[in-house]
C-alpha cells in the first residue's frame, strides 16, 4: 500500500514533531516563525493536521530565561503525563536570545491541549553552554535523553546521550555520541543537532541534522544494535554520507530536523521533516520563515536500515 501525502502538511512550521497517541489522535508541534510561543494541534490523520486549529499552550517570558528563540518543541507521553521539551534563549543575567538552553513543561491532563502546563525548569547537563533539541526514548527498561550541545572549548554543537532519573533530569554519565567531522556536517557551521530516535529491526537509529539551516542542511544517521550499551560511544556507527539532502529534481532544499511517526493503520513508518521550496535565501536562514512541514513514507533496505529517499 502506497501512502502519499499532499505536501506541505503545514506552512511555516519548522522542526516538526508529530506523535501518534493511544487515543487515536496525532499531536503536532513545531517552531513558529516568531519563535515566541509553543503551539499544539491534533487530528485523526496526518494530512488533517494542516487544517487543525492550533492552540497556544505556552508563551515566552517577557524577560530573563525562556524569553526568546523558542525552538523545536517536542511532545512526549511518559508514565501517564505529557511532557514538552524545547529550547529557549535568555538568562538570569542577560536578556539575550542566544543564551540557548533546554527546558521542560509537564501536563497531567488527558488532553494536552488543555492549558494546564507547568514549567519544570531547565533540563541541566554537566556544563552550561548552548544546548538544544532534547529528545527522549525508552529502551531496555531505561529512559534516555539525546540532545545537541556545544562542548567545552569546542565550536558548534555535538550530540550527547545520558540516562534519565526522571523526565526532566539526567543521571551522572553524559556521553559524546557524535560531532561534526565530515565536510557535509560543517558547511556554514559545525552542526550536529535535531536528533530523532527510531527502533526497528534489532537496531536503534538516531537521525540528526547537520550544517547551516540553508540548502546545505541535511540528515545524518547513527546506528547501534539494540542489545548494545547505548552509553558506550563504540556501540554507535555514523553513516559517512548524508541519508537525506536537498534535491534539485524535486525542488526541495534544506530538508532536516526530522521526527518519525507511524501511518494511520500503524503498518508504515512516516518521515516528518521541514524543507524550503527555493534554494537562495536573503539574510540569515534562521529568520526565513518558509521552512514547511512535510511528510513521506520511510522505506527499509534489505539490511534493516532505513531508506530515506529524496524529499518529495
Amino acid at each position: 500500500m502506497k501512502r502519499e501525502f499532499s505536501n506541505p502538511i503545514a506552512l511555516q512550521r519548522a522542526d516538526p514533531w508529530i506523535y501518534k497517541h493511544t487515543d487515536g489522535y496525532y499531536y503536532f508541534t513545531a517552531s513558529v516563525p516568531a519563535y515566541d510561543c509553543i503551539e499544539l494541534r491534533r487530528a485523526r490523520t496526518i494530512q488533517e493536521l494542516g487544517s487543525a486549529e492550533p492552540v497556544v499552550i505556552w508563551r515566552k517570558h517577557d524577560k530573563g530565561r525562556m524569553s526568546g528563540h523558542i525552538w523545536a518543541p517536542e511532545i512526549h507521553y511518559i508514565d501517564g503525563k505529557w511532557y514538552i521539551y524545547f529550547a529557549a534563549g535568555g538568562s538570569d543575567e542577560y536578556e539575550t536570545e542566544w543564551e540557548i538552553r533546554m527546558y521542560v513543561l509537564e501536563n497531567d491532563a488527558a488532553n494536552p491541549l488543555e492549558p494546564t502546563w507547568a514549567e519544570k525548569g531547565q533540563l541541566r547537563t554537566h556544563w552550561e553552554s548552548f544546548a538544544l533539541d532534547a529528545t527522549t526514548f525508552e529502551h531496555g527498561g531505561a529512559r534516555y535523553l539525546v540532545w545537541a550541545q556545544q562542548g567545552p572549548a569546542m565550536q558548534g554543537t555535538n550530540l550527547y546521550i545520558a540516562e534519565m532519573s526522571n523526565p526532566w533530569t539526567i543521571k551522572e554519565k553524559q556521553v559524546l555520541l557524535s560531532k561534526a567531522e565530515y565536510a557535509w556536517e560543517t558547511v556554514g557551521h559545525n552542526v550536529n543537532e535535531g536528533p530523532a530516535v527510531l527502533k526497528r529491526n534489532g537496531k536503534v537509529f538516531i537521525s540528526y541534522s547537520a550544517s547551516a539551516t540553508d540548502s546545505n542542511y541535511c540528515l545524518g544517521l547513527l546506528t547501534a544494535l539494540d542489545t548494545s550499551d547505548l552509553l558506550d560511544p563504540q556501540s554507535w556507527t555514523k553513516s559517512p554520507e548524508p541519508v537525506f539532502r536537498s534535491s534539485e529534481v524535486t525542488g526541495q532544499y534544506g530538508p532536516g530536523h526530522n521526527s518519525f511517526t507511524v501511518s494511520e493503520d500503524g503498518a508504515a513508518d512516516i518521515l516528518v521533516y521541514h524543507a524550503r521550496s527555493y534554494k537562495e535565501i536573503v539574510g540569515e536562514p534562521l529568520y526565513d520563515p518558509n521552512r514547511h512541514t512535510r511528510t513521506q513514507e520511510l522505506y527499509w533496505n534489505e539490511d534493516g536500515t532505513p531508506n530515506f529517499g529524496i524529499p518529495k
